[in-house]
């Protein structure tokens, strides 16, 4: 990264703004500290867009709502995966040219809108009244008599498990001026219509009171209410109709949707203009900027800056200063970018991991697979991904990167003679009276687990290794080569002697003094250790117990590399499930019902073995770099780069080269 500072005159402000968007590879810095700065706060103020973000948010709802209304019911499947749009600037460009046209089709679109919503709430409306009304559909007194010169006519509630004859009797029995009947009963509520004399009222809802009587308001002015239930069928058989002319006319601008979804990214990007002029400082003629691009968009920042007729000023941010990072890898490095990413963006001063273990992540992961056929799936599955969507982002390097994993794991099904686990041997003896065997170019880990768990610990060792240098390089980088001895380069001595002193007279062949030879080597990296350990603490003690408590650690080697044992596992586990389903599909005999069974265990095993075991090894994978690999050197907790860019949502555009 190189760190930019810009002034530029106001009246080239929108044009350059625009242009710097199109660009897409600035990172614009706030600017708070300058304005509490007495130097500059005389000077500028804060660049003030607020009333166009207001604005371009209000158009942003409005699009929104319309888009959701055409994408409710305009009939069609949706994508496995959604992709953007690819266009090219001109189209775009061109396609915008009509922004009043497309203004005008919009507000028609906003108005079917708040048609539906209101049709919405009449709808909801009316099927609530009618709801209320059901219970009381033989209910015949009209609306108009529930009240008197003399009388009044109550509606109302009681629960359902009080027995409504008690209720009518005890209530002709506390007053003589009332008389009621159960209009209708359900397991919850006994419905209750209770006629009362006027001048009696005060005494006769004290009595429905204490039987708890919970008075209603039926939903009518006039009428009976069987009536009222017929002209709310007939008000919703209106409003279905209404419904189905609203969503026929929305479905008339389906056509017009893809120009909308480009309008809405249009606005999109109005907006993101406008918020970022308040990182703008500006005086009455003039603008200011910083901010962080990286070092390879040099040519293309400076072209546009005299172009704008700018002045500008590159520097190199300083040794302790965090600057944004921005991982750039190439061909097949770049896709595990995304095991980075997930983990957290190495910090500025740090080093991207992304070369040094993406080798490593295929080999363990297809390591634990392990299974020609698996890997088949798995490679042809994201190879069709990839053909059939143009996918972006994180999305993509998943699934670029477990297009090579799936390599790898079918090349280690061919090492361990492994496909669909041992189903070509089980049909074959099963169905036809002998057995036929998949190839095992290497050996297979089922029968020979040592040899697996032995070549793992090798690998685990050499990935462990890996890490302990790119330590040792970052020492030296900083300046501190003797602590990249210190610190590595006794460790390598220690760990390689031992393991010397301890294998070196099983190895046929080997000079008899070998073992000696790495003992004394390791007595004395291990005397190295114990001595420089405790170099940081204070005291001749304290440097005595660092340096103990810094041999120590090799229990933390040792660990790591027995972690390593997770791929042996793995990898026999995938193995066994395979076996196990393919042994379950044969216990049927050979027949048309063993062939169905056979049939049955294949379509239910092997998909869940792949799914089960496909995540663990990404799973399992991911530990052994985050915990073994990264443990040992890496920093993270770097802030990603941000550049102020297209930021769509709908389409991407496509620019075209001069």
């Amino acid at each position: 990264m190189e760190k930019l500072a810009v002034i530029g005159l106001s009246s080239e402000q929108g044009a350059f703004i625009e242009e710097l968007m199109r660009l897409g590879v600035v990172q614009i810095n706030a600017q708070e500290s300058k304005l509490c700065d007495e130097k500059w706060n005389g000077l500028i103020q804060k660049d003030d867009a607020g009333k166009w973000v207001s604005k371009w948010e209000a158009e942003l709802d409005r699009i929104e709502n319309a888009l959701i209304l055409l994408d409710r019911f305009i009939d069609r499947k949706a994508p496995l995966i959604r992709e953007r749009a690819r266009i090219s600037e001109r189209e775009f460009d061109s396609t915008l040219e009509y922004e009043y046209e497309i203004r005008r089709q919009m507000l028609r679109l906003t108005k079917l809108s708040r048609r539906y919503s209101h049709m919405l709430l009449r709808e909801n409306k009316a099927i609530t009244a009618r709801q209320a009304l059901l219970p009381w559909q033989s209910y015949d007194i009209p609306a108009q008599d529930y009240k008197t010169q003399s009388t009044q006519v109550w509606q109302g509630v009681i629960p359902g498990m009080n027995d409504s004859a008690d209720f009518l009797k005890i209530l002709t029995d506390k007053t003589g001026y009332a008389d009621a009947e159960v209009v209708h009963s359900d397991n919850e509520q006994h419905y209750i219509s209770v006629v009362f004399y006027e001048p009696a009222a005060e005494e006769v809802q004290c009595v429905l009171r204490d039987l708890g009587f919970n008075r209603i308001a039926l939903p009518i002015n006039s009428g009976s209410v069987k009536e009222a239930i017929e002209e709310l069928e007939a008000q919703l058989d209106a409003l279905r109709d209404e419904r189905k002319s609203i969503v026929e006319q929305v479905r008339s601008f389906e056509s017009f949707e893809p120009t909308l979804k480009m309008y809405y990214d249009e606005i999109a990007m109005r907006k993101d203009r406008a918020v970022i002029r308040e990182k703008f400082l500006v005086t009455d003629s003039t603008f200011y900027l910083e901010g962080w691009y990286p070092k390879i968009a040099r040519k293309k920042v400076e072209a546009l800056l005299l172009d704008r007729n700018c002045y500008y000023e590159i520097t190199q941010p300083g040794k302790e200063e965090e600057t944004p990072v921005l991982l750039l890898n190439k061909g097949i490095v770049q896709p595990f970018e995304a095991i980075t990413k997930l983990y957290s963006l190495p910090a500025s001063r740090g080093i991207d991991a992304t070369p040094f273990f993406s080798f490593f992540y295929a080999l363990f992961f297809g390591m634990m697979l392990s299974d020609a056929a698996y890997g088949i799936i798995i490679t042809a599955g994201t190879f069709l991904i990839r053909r059939k969507y143009h996918l972006e982002g994180m999305l993509k390097q998943l699934v670029d990167m477990f297009f090579f994993c799936g390599i790898s794991t079918t090349f280690w099904g061919l090492m361990f003679g492994s496909f669909f686990g041992d189903i070509i041997t089980q049909v074959s003896t099963n169905f036809f009276g002998h057995a036929v065997h998949f190839p095992t170019l290497w050996f297979s880990p089922i029968n020979d687990p040592m040899k697996l768990l032995f070549f793992s610990l090798g690998l685990g060792l050499i990935h462990v290794f890996l890490a302990m240098g790119i330590s040792a390089y970052m020492a030296i980088r900083d300046g501190q080569p003797m602590d990249a001895l210190f610190d590595t380069g006794f460790w390598y001595i220690l760990i390689l002697s031992l393991i010397g002193y301890l294998g070196g007279g099983m190895v046929e062949g080997a000079p008899a003094a070998l073992p000696v030879v790495c003992k004394w080597l390791a007595l004395g990296s291990a005397l190295g250790i114990v001595a420089t350990g405790g170099r940081q603490k204070k005291g001749i003690i304290g440097k005595i117990v660092g340096g103990l408590g810094s041999l120590y650690g090799i229990t933390g080697y040792l660990s790591d590399v027995l972690s390593y044992s997770r791929i042996l596992a793995l990898g026999l586990a995938t193995g066994v499930i395979s076996s196990v389903f393919n042994t379950l599909g044969t216990l049927a005999g050979s027949g048309l019902m063993g062939a169905l069974v056979m049939l049955l265990a294949f379509c239910i095993g092997h998909p869940y073995n792949i799914a089960i075991n496909a995540l663990g090894s990404f799973v399992h994978s991911c530990r052994l770099q985050y915990v073994e690999f990264f443990g040992r050197f890496y920093q993270g907790g770097g802030e990603g780069f941000r550049p102020f860019c297209e930021n769509t949502k709908y389409v991407t555009i496509l620019k075209e080269e001069l």
